[in-house]
């Protein structure tokens, strides 16, 4: 008669299903750490990002180039019979002469051509101090967007420390099928030798079938399940063309509690896009000084130099001027409505601050809560997996004994299978809830990423 072996043998056999799943793929194992930098190189949010601060990075730049003299070159080539230009020529070419104030010469002129080279420059030497607020402006979106790169970064890693385990998870699952259906293969056979033995009825054999097909639908699901997982990956890791390889497998972890006031006040100080937003405040707070500065005068410098020639290799005469000019805007509607408008803006940013430290500190402490409740659950799934190994083996040997139904033994099996994926599950939560915590603190870098597995 073949007797069914279960309990802490059935944990060996679902062990060494996995192993030999992983040794069978034949492929280099991909670290937790090898993802997250793939994920960094290669997302597109990363890419994003990145853009964003060399946008910022260049707007810094261009603002402080209104602090540089600007200076034009041009060569203007002209000829023209009106009288005006004809004039003004010619005194510019210092060519004039008595002649030309003819009355005929004056009102018919004959064309003239013009070569003009001309240098000219133009300095805003001060503006009550605007743009010296730009550039503080700019400098500080650029801060702020290297923040935000910054906690892009950090939520690539969560996604792929979530995928990641996603995807160890739905491996486990499969081991977790297989051996069920291996089980469930066995215990028909059993029950077949049972009814062939006069020691059981039919209805046992055909209860044996039932949980076998239940047994293949739960391993076809978890293959699919699988997939969606690599997929998962393949996306959080911004690589579309990976391959299925094996994993590092997961771990139970003993995290180090910490209490929430710390874990709040680390989230405050390490948030990267809260910083990022803070340092978009001090930004709108500067650009409305700037727009008040707006009001104020301006003085500016300027030059130009010439030179007028008949041919363009020939020679001519040569002019310059320069001068100092002081502006003050005497009707200033627009300027007003544009600090009106930085104002506004200014107050807005002030109560997204406002909104989301709140939502920090809200997200703070539910991972700190899903964090304690991930630890007891686990906890309390470790011992249910040991106790419902040993009851699967108490009733695997009453039933071989005739003294437990096949009802029985299948009620326990089916416990024993469902200890071993809450087990598992367990594993994965925990591990997870300790990356959103991270995540949640702004610390969730690859170093302490890579203390996850």
């Amino acid at each position: 008669m073949m007797k069914l072996h279960f309990g802490r043998g059935g944990n060996l056999v679902l062990m060494a299903c996995f192993g030999v799943m992983s040794a069978g793929a034949q492929q280099p194992s991909l670290t937790l750490r090898l993802a997250i930098e793939q994920a960094l190189g290669s997302s597109p949010q990363a890419a994003l990002a990145s853009a964003d601060s060399s946008e910022a990075k260049a707007g810094a730049a261009l603002a402080r180039t209104r602090l540089l003299p600007q200076i034009n070159f041009t060569e203007d080539i002209s000829r023209g019979d009106d009288p005006v230009y004809v004039f003004g020529a010619k005194l510019r070419q210092q060519i004039f002469t008595q002649a030309d104030f003819d009355v005929n010469a004056l009102n018919r002129p004959q064309p003239v051509g013009n070569f003009a080279t001309r240098f000219s420059g133009s300095w805003l030497v001060f503006d009550s101090f605007k743009t010296q607020k730009m550039i503080h402006c700019a400098d500080l979106m650029h801060k702020s967007a290297d923040s935000s790169a910054r906690a892009v970064d950090q939520k690539i890693v969560l996604d792929v420390v979530q995928s990641y385990q996603a995807v160890l998870y739905a491996e486990r699952q499969i081991a977790i099928a297989q051996h069920g259906q291996e089980t469930a293969e066995a215990l028909l056979s059993s029950a077949e030798d049972h009814v062939k033995a006069g020691l059981a009825v039919e209805s046992d054999r055909m209860s044996a079938q039932v949980n076998l097909a239940a047994r293949q639908q739960e391993l076809i699901s978890a293959q699919g399940g699988l997939e969606l997982a690599w997929e998962q990956l393949r996306v959080a890791m911004g690589a579309p063309n990976l391959m299925e390889q094996g994993l590092e497998p997961i771990e139970a972890h003993e995290f180090a509690q910490t209490a929430l006031s710390d874990e709040l006040e680390t989230a405050l100080k390490s948030r990267a896009d809260l910083a990022a937003l803070g340092q978009a405040q001090s930004a709108q707070a500067a650009a409305l000084s700037a727009a008040k500065l707006d009001l104020g005068p301006r003085v500016s410098a300027y030059g130009n130099w010439e030179q007028d020639r008949p041919t363009f290799a020939g020679s001519g005469g040569n002019n310059w001027v320069a001068g100092v000019q002081v502006g003050i805007d005497l009707t200033p509607f627009s300027k007003r409505a544009q600090r009106a408008k930085e104002a506004a803006a200014k107050a807005r940013v002030d109560a997204q601050v406002s909104a989301y430290q709140q939502q920090v500190q809200l997200q703070v402490t539910q991972s700190h809560i899903q964090m304690q409740t991930a630890q007891l659950l686990l906890k309390t799934a470790r011992a249910a997996l040991d106790e419902s190994a040993e009851s699967l083996r108490i009733l695997n040997n009453r039933y071989n004994a005739g003294l437990a139904t096949m009802t029985d033994l299948l009620r326990a099996e089916d416990a024993d299978r469902q200890s071993q994926n809450s087990y598992w599950q367990a594993v994965y939560g925990d591990v997870v809830a300790y990356a959103q915590l991270l995540f949640a603190q702004g610390t969730l870098t690859p170093d302490a990423a890579e203390g996850l597995q």
